[in-house]
C-alpha cells in the first residue's frame, strides 16, 4: 500500500467518523464541530483526486464562513436540550423511516453502477484538459453553462436559509438585547441628561452643610 492509499483510508475513516458523530452527537455545538472535521477530511479527498480548486472553495468557503456561521447561530439560539431530547424517541419512527429510505437509494444507485452519459460540451474528466485550459476555468464554463439552472437554485436556497437564521436570532426574546434605531434618531438630550449644581470642594475636605436661614430676632419691649 503506497502512501496515497493510506492517505485515502486515513480521511475516510476520520470523515466516517465526523459524519456519524454528526447525527449522534446530544450538543448541537458539537455536531457542527464534528461538521467541521468531516469537512476538512472531505477536502483532503478532494485533494487526492487533484481537484485543488474543490478542495480550497471546501475549506474556505464552507470550513471557513458556512459552518463558523452556523457555530455561531447555534450559540446564539440557546436551545434548550432538555426539551429537544424529550420528544426524540416520539419522532424517532418517522426519522428511522426516512433513514432507511435514504439508504436503500444510495445502495440502489450504487449497486446499479453510474451510467457515464454522452460527453459534455466541455470535457473536464482526468486527463481531458488541454495545458491551454486550467481545471479552475473548465469547472467554472462547465457550471455557468450546462449547470446554470441548478447554482442559481442552489444560491436562492441558500439566500433562504441565511434570513432564516438572521430572524431565528432576532426574534424577541427576554434576554435579547436589540437596539431600536428609530428610537435612537429621536432622542433629546433633555429626556436622557439632567444638569446639577454642585459646589466646588476640595480634595480632602468634606462638604459643607447648607446654612439654615437665620431667624428674625423679635423686637425688645421699651418701657
Amino acid at each position: 500500500m503506497d502512501v496515497k492509499t493510506g492517505f485515502f483510508y486515513l480521511f475516510s475513516v476520520v470523515l466516517l467518523f465526523a459524519s456519524f458523530r454528526v447525527v449522534t452527537a446530544r450538543n448541537p455545538v458539537h455536531a457542527v464541530l464534528f461538521l467541521m472535521l468531516a469537512f476538512s477530511q472531505a477536502s483532503g479527498l478532494w485533494l487526492l483526486l487533484q481537484a485543488e480548486f474543490l478542495a480550497m472553495t471546501l475549506v474556505l468557503v464552507y470550513l471557513g464562513a458556512v459552518m463558523v456561521l452556523f457555530l455561531f447561530v447555534v450559540m446564539m439560539l440557546d436551545i434548550n436540550l432538555d426539551t429537544m431530547r424529550a420528544g426524540f424517541w416520539k419522532h424517532f419512527p418517522l426519522a428511522a423511516s426516512l433513514g432507511a429510505l435514504v439508504a436503500l437509494e444510495m445502495a440502489a444507485v450504487l449497486m446499479s453502477g453510474f451510467r457515464i452519459s454522452d460527453a459534455p460540451k466541455v470535457a473536464l474528466a482526468v486527463g481531458q484538459v488541454g495545458p491551454e485550459i486550467s481545471n479552475t476555468k473548465a469547472l467554472g464554463i462547465l457550471l455557468y453553462t450546462e449547470y446554470l439552472m441548478p447554482i442559481q437554485i442552489a444560491a436562492a436556497i441558500l439566500l433562504v436559509a441565511m434570513i432564516a437564521a438572521i430572524a431565528l436570532t432576532l426574534r424577541e426574546r427576554k434576554d435579547s438585547k436589540a437596539i431600536n434605531a428609530s428610537q435612537q434618531v429621536h432622542v433629546r438630550a433633555v429626556d436622557r441628561l439632567v444638569v446639577v449644581k454642585m459646589d466646588a470642594v476640595k480634595v480632602g475636605e468634606a462638604p459643607k452643610a447648607p446654612e439654615a436661614p437665620a431667624e428674625a430676632e423679635a423686637p425688645k419691649e421699651t418701657k
